[in-house]
C-alpha cells in the first residue's frame, strides 16, 4: 500500500522494516505485517496457526491494529530482543552490591529494547549512617546519577537510547532534593521522574497538616504538607517535572492487588508495575474505524472495534509466549500474571471525523462509549481464552470483586465466573509516537491533535536539509474529500486551544474504562497563574486520575512553535565541506575538572562564535599540568574543534564522550559518578551547549528557585540541534518541529 506521506514511509523503513545483512527481508509494509502475524501465530497449535496468522494479518492491515514498536521491529527477525516495551525493575536493595546489581539488570533490559522504571524510595537518605564502614549514605539521587550514566552508554536494541522512570515517595527524607533535581539542565537527562503521592498526603494537604518524612520506620523530620506540595508544583510549573503518581489509587484499582504491590511506573507512565513487572503494548487505531468521515451520520464502527479488540487480545497474549525476556525474573512475572496493555490511538482524529470537539462533554461521553466497547470485549476475549488455554497461573476468583470487574455487565461477569481470565490486566493507553506517525500521522493515544500541519526539516547524510509538509491524518482526509475548502473550526481543535479542565475531562473519562493507566499530557497556557496550575493536580486526583503530567511553555522547557504547512525550497547540498575561518577574537568559558587521584586539575575552554541563531561552539582547548595526557588531549581538541567549525548538530560529541568508560573505574565529581575523564569533558561540553542553546536570541537562562513564580518572563530555550527558538514538551519528550530533534527522559 502507499503511505499517506513521505514521513510515514521513512519511519517504517528506518524503525520497523526488517533488512537483514543476508537473505530477504521486508520490501513492503505488507511484508512487515505478514512477518509479524506469522511470528505471533507460532504460539498457536499447528492446526490453528494458519487461521490466526490470517486473522492477525487482517487486523494489522491498513494500520487498524498497531502493535508497539518492539513487536513490529523484532517479531520474526530472530534477533535477541524483547518484544515487551516496558518494565519495572526489581526492588532496589539498600546496599552497595545490591544497588550495582540492579544497575546491571537495568542495563541488560535496556540493551534488549525495554524502557525501565525504578522506585528509589528503598535507598536510605543522604547523611544516614552506613553501619560497619563508618560512613554516611550519599542518598538515592547520587545512585540515580549512576543509572543516568549507564543509560547514556546503552544503544537500546540497536535503534534508540534507553528510557527510564525514577520514582520517589513523597514521605522520603530526600524528597525535596528529588523534586528539585531536574532544575539542573545537565542532570538526570535520561530520566523521567515522578513523585509517589498517597491519599494520606492529599488529605494532609487539604487539612493543612504537617507531613512526616520517614525512612525505615524512623521519622527524620516533619514539614508542612502545603509547603512540600508548593515546592513540587513549583518544579512542575518551571521545568515540567516531576510528574505525580497517585500511588494508593493505582494499588486500590489494580486487578492483581491480592498478589502484588506497585511502587513504580514505566518511563511514560501508562504502566504502573510491580517489581520485575513487564507489559506489552498495542493500540487500536480508532481513526481507521469511522464510517463516512465528516458527514452528518459519521459514526465509529463499533462491531469492527469489538472484532479488532478480540483479535488484539489473543495477539498480545501470544506475544507473552513467543517473546524473549532480558531477565528470567521478568519472564516468570509476565507468565504468572499475563498482563496486557491494549489501548487506542487516533481518538482525537476519530472525534474530528464525527464532528465532536475534543474536550467537551460529548467528547468525554463518546470516549467512554468507545473505550467501554474495548473493555467489555477485552474481558470477554480473555475469559474465552481462559476456557481454551487456561487462566493465568495466579488467577483467583476473588478478582471479580475488584473495582474494574465490578463495573462490567452481568453477562461478562458470568463468563469470567465460569472460565476465569487468561490475563490479569488487559488495558492501558500508551503514547503511540512513531507508530501513529507511520499510520499516516494519526493523533497519538488519547491526546488531542498537537498541530494539524507543520513543516519538518529532515537532515540528509551530506549535511543538507530537505523540508516536507506534515499533516495530521484528519486534515489529510478532509483535503482528500473537500479539497481546499476550510475545515470546520469547531471540531479542528488542537492541544493549545484547550483549557486544562478540558484535558482533565478527557483523561478522567478514559481512565474510568482502563485497567492500568494513561500516558497523557495536560497542556497549560504559559501565563496560567501558579495557584490555578497547582489546582490541576488536585482536581485530577478528585476526578480519579492515577497520575498527571503537565506541560507549560516556560524558560526551561521552551515555548510552543507555530506550525505552518508551507514547504520551503530544498537547499542544494554544498559542493564540498569547508571549515569556517577563525575570527581574530572569540569569547568563551573555561571549566575546571578536578579528577580524583590526580594532583593537577584539567581545564576545558570552549569558545563561541555568533551565528544567525545565537552563539554556537567554535573551538575547544583542554589543558593540564599533567603531561601524561598531552598527546590525546591535543588530538582531541583538534578533532572536536574541526567538528565545531563544520557546523550543524554537534550534540553527538558530548554524548559520545560521556559514553566512554575507564577500565580501571571512574570517579566521583561533586557527588556524581563519572565513568572517565573523557566523560567528564563530555559533560562540560553538554553543559556549555545547553547554555548556548538557552541563550540563543533571548539571553542567558536563569535558574528558578522554589517559590519563584516569574519563570514565564524568563528567556525561552532553543533546540540544541538547529538553534530554533522553542522546544515542545510532548509525551515526556522534548521535540523540535523545525528539524525533527527529539530527546526523551
Amino acid at each position: 500500500m502507499a503511505f499517506d506521506n513521505p514521513l510515514a514511509a521513512d519511519i517504517w523503513s528506518s524503525k520497523y522494516r526488517f533488512r537483514p545483512a543476508e537473505g530477504s527481508g521486508d520490501d513492503t509494509v505488507e511484508q512487515t505485517w505478514a512477518r509479524v502475524a506469522a511470528a505471533i501465530a507460532e504460539a498457536e497449535t499447528p492446526k490453528l496457526r494458519r487461521h490466526w496468522r490470517d486473522r492477525f494479518a487482517d487486523a494489522l492491515s491498513d494500520f487498524q491494529f498497531l502493535p508497539a514498536g518492539r513487536i513490529m521491529a523484532g517479531a520474526g527477525t530472530g534477533r535477541t530482543v524483547t518484544l515487551f516495551n516496558c518494565f519495572v525493575m526489581g526492588t532496589v536493595p539498600d546496599d552497595l552490591g545490591g544497588i550495582f546489581q540492579a544497575v546491571s539488570e537495568a542495563a541488560v533490559t535496556m540493551q534488549q529494547g525495554g524502557g525501565v522504571g525504578m522506585d528509589f524510595s528503598t535507598i536510605r537518605p543522604s547523611g544516614a549512617p552506613v553501619k560497619g564502614v563508618g560512613a554516611d549514605a550519599s542518598g538515592p539521587l547520587s545512585f540515580m546519577d549512576v543509572w543516568d550514566s549507564m543509560c547514556r552508554t546503552i544503544l537500546s536494541a540497536g535503534q534508540r537510547r534507553g528510557a527510564m522512570m525514577g520514582c520517589l515517595r513523597i514521605d522520603h527524607p530526600d524528597i525535596e532534593a528529588f523534586i528539585d533535581a531536574k532544575r539542573d539542565p545537565a542532570r538526570l537527562r535520561n530520566f523521567n521522574v515522578s513523585v509517589l503521592v498517597p491519599d494520606a498526603f492529599m488529605r494532609a494537604l487539604e487539612a493543612g497538616a504537617d507531613w512526616p518524612l520517614v525512612f525505615g520506620g524512623e521519622t527524620h523530620r516533619t514539614v508542612p504538607a502545603r509547603d512540600l506540595w508548593a515546592r513540587l508544583m513549583q518544579a512542575t510549573y518551571d521545568v515540567a517535572e516531576p510528574g505525580v503518581i497517585f500511588i494508593d489509587r493505582v494499588n486500590d484499582r489494580n486487578n492483581l492487588a491480592g498478589v502484588e504491590t506497585i511502587s513504580a511506573s514505566n518511563p511514560c507512565g501508562e504502566q504502573m508495575l510491580p517489581p520485575y513487572g513487564a507489559c506489552l503494548l498495542g493500540s487500536i487505531n480508532l481513526a481507521r474505524l469511522v464510517n463516512s468521515p465528516f458527514e452528518a451520520g459519521a459514526t465509529l464502527d463499533e462491531e469492527r472495534l469489538g472484532e479488532l479488540t478480540r483479535t488484539a487480545i489473543r495477539f498480545l497474549d501470544n506475544v507473552i509466549d513467543v517473546s524473549r525476556f532480558p531477565l528470567e525474573a521478568q519472564a516468570e512475572e509476565a507468565r504468572a500474571k499475563r498482563r496486557l496493555g491494549l489501548g487506542v490511538t487516533g481518538l482525537a482524529d476519530a472525534l474530528v471525523f464525527c464532528g465532536i470537539p475534543y474536550g467537551g462533554e460529548a467528547a468525554a461521553d463518546t470516549a467512554r462509549r468507545w473505550l467501554g466497547v474495548i473493555k467489555r470485549e477485552a474481558y470477554r476475549a480473555s475469559a474465552e481464552l481462559a476456557a481454551e488455554k487456561g487462566p493465568y497461573p495466579l488467577y483467583d476468583p476473588a478478582v471479580l470483586d475488584r473495582p474494574n470487574l465490578l463495573e462490567l455487565d452481568e453477562e461478562t461477569r458470568a463468563l469470567i465466573a465460569r472460565h476465569g481470565l487468561r490475563n490479569g490486566c488487559l488495558t492501558s493507553i500508551a503514547p503511540t509516537g512513531t507508530t501513529s506517525l507511520m499510520a499516516g500521522n494519526v493523533s497519538s493515544g488519547v491526546e488531542p491533535v498537537f498541530a494539524f500541519a507543520y513543516t519538518r526539516k529532515v537532515l540528509q547524510p551530506d549535511g543538507s536539509k530537505r523540508e516536507e509538509a506534515v499533516e495530521d491524518y484528519a486534515l489529510t482526509v478532509w483535503k482528500r474529500l473537500h479539497g481546499d475548502a476550510p475545515p470546520p473550526a469547531d471540531s479542528f481543535v488542537t492541544a493549545q486551544t484547550l483549557t486544562p479542565a478540558q484535558h482533565l475531562r478527557m483523561q478522567a473519562a478514559a481512565q474510568e474504562m482502563i485497567d492500568s493507566s494513561i500516558s497523557k499530557t495536560v497542556n497549560c497556557p504559559e501565563d496560567i497563574a501558579f495557584d490555578d496550575f497547582a489546582d490541576v493536580y488536585v482536581e485530577g486526583w478528585r476526578l480519579g486520575c492515577k497520575g498527571l503530567t503537565t506541560y507549560r511553555p516556560n524558560a526551561v522547557t521552551g515555548s510552543v512553535l507555530s506550525a505552518a504547512p508551507a514547504v520551503a525550497p530544498v537547499p542544494a547540498p554544498p559542493a564540498e565541506i569547508r571549515l569556517s575561518p577563525r575570527p581574530e577574537a572569540l569569547t568563551g568559558s573555561t571549566y575546571k575538572i578536578k579528577w580524583p587521584d590526580s594532583p593537577h586539575a584539567v581545564y576545558v575552554t570552549l569558545n563561541d562564535v555568533e551565528g544567525p541563531d545565537g552563539p554556537r561552539p567554535f573551538e575547544i582547548f583542554v589543558n593540564s599540568k599533567n603531561m601524561e595526557h598531552y598527546a590525546w588531549t591535543l588530538g582531541l581538541t583538534r578533532m572536536i574543534s574541526a567538528v565545531f567549525r563544520r557546523g550543524g548538530d554537534v550534540s553527538f560529541v558530548a554524548e559520545e564522550l560521556k559514553a566512554v568508560f575507564e577500565p580501571r573505574g571512574g570517579g566521583w565529581i561533586n557527588g556524581r559518578y563519572v565513568p572517565s575523564l573523557l566523560a567528564a569533558i563530555g559533560g562540560v561540553i553538554e553543559r556549555h551547549l545547553a547554555r548556548d542553546a538557552a541563550a540563543c536570541d533571548h539571553g542567558d537562562p536563569v535558574a528558578a528557585a522554589p517559590g519563584d513564580q516569574t519563570a514565564a518572563a524568563r528567556p525561552t530555550a532553543c533546540c540544541p540541534r538547529c538553534g530554533a527558538g522553542g522546544l515542545v514538551r510532548k509525551e515526556g519528550c522534548d521535540t523540535c518541529f523545525e528539524c525533527g530533534y527529539s530527546k526523551c527522559g
